[in-house]
C-alpha cells in the first residue's frame, strides 16, 4: 500500500466513511482496509504518515505489527469489522456500532465504561456518548456495581425485543403526529392527504411490529 493510498484512506475516515466504500475507491478488498486501520491506530488514530513509517520499519525488522487495538479473544478483529459495517449501513453512528459489537462479542456480554475504553483505544468521553444512546434505544441496560460504585454496561438477549419495541414507540408518535397534523392541514388538500396516508401506514406497520415481537419474544428465553 503506497502513502498515497494511506492518505485516501484518512480523507476517507475523516469524510466518514465506511470500511467498505473506502475499500471500493481504492479498489482494494475491506479486510484489507480493516486490517490496515486496525493495526495503525484505529479509526480515531490513524494517520498516513505515520502508518507509512511504522510499515516500513515493521518491513525492515521483518516483526508483525504490534496491536494499537485490541483484539479479543472471543471475535476476530475481522468479523467485527464486518458487522460493525452492516450496522453503520442502518444508521448507527461508528462508535456507537463498535462500543455494541464489543458487548456483543464479549463472553458475559458486559464490560466497564474503562474497558471498552481500554479495548477500543478511544476516550472515556467517547464510550459515554456511544453507551448513552445504545441504553436511550434499548440496545444495553445499565447496572450499577455497588462495591466498586462504577456502571456496567450489559447486553442480553432479551436488549433485541426492548429495542425493537422502543424503536416501534418512537415510530408510532411519528406516525400519530403526522395524523394529528392532518386536523390543521384538513383533509381536503393534497398535503392533508399525503400526512394522513402515511400515518395510516406508519402506525399499521408499527402495530404489527409490536405484536410481533410481543408474540415471538419466547424465543429470547
Amino acid at each position: 500500500m503506497t502513502q498515497q493510498d494511506r492518505q485516501r484512506i484518512a480523507a476517507g475516515l475523516a469524510n466518514g466513511l465506511s470500511y467498505a466504500e473506502i475499500a471500493r475507491r481504492l479498489d482494494r478488498p475491506t479486510s484489507t482496509i480493516s486490517r490496515e486501520i486496525g493495526r495503525n491506530g484505529g479509526p480515531g488514530g490513524y494517520f498516513p504518515q505515520a502508518a507509512h513509517q511504522a510499515t516500513v520499519r515493521r518491513a525492515r525488522r521483518g516483526t508483525p505489527a504490534p496491536p494499537h487495538v485490541a483484539r479479543p479473544p472471543d471475535g476476530t478483529m475481522e468479523e467485527q469489522e464486518e458487522i460493525i459495517e452492516l450496522a453503520v449501513r442502518t444508521g448507527l453512528p461508528r462508535m456507537t456500532a463498535r462500543v455494541h459489537v464489543d458487548l456483543l462479542m464479549s463472553e458475559d456480554g458486559r464490560r466497564t465504561a474503562a474497558e471498552l475504553a481500554r479495548r477500543l483505544n478511544v476516550s472515556p468521553a467517547s464510550v459515554s456518548v456511544s453507551v448513552n444512546f445504545l441504553v436511550e434505544h434499548g440496545y444495553v441496560r445499565r447496572e450499577r456495581d455497588p462495591q466498586r460504585r462504577r456502571d456496567i454496561y450489559v447486553v442480553d438477549d432479551d436488549a433485541w425485543y426492548h429495542s425493537v419495541v422502543i424503536s416501534a414507540r418512537q415510530t408510532l408518535e411519528t406516525a400519530r403526529a403526522a395524523m394529528a397534523a392532518t386536523e390543521t392541514v384538513g383533509l381536503d388538500s393534497p398535503v392533508g392527504r399525503r400526512l394522513a396516508r402515511a400515518g395510516a401506514f406508519l402506525e399499521r406497520v408499527t402495530l404489527d411490529m409490536k405484536e410481533s415481537a410481543d408474540r415471538w419474544r419466547r424465543l429470547l428465553a
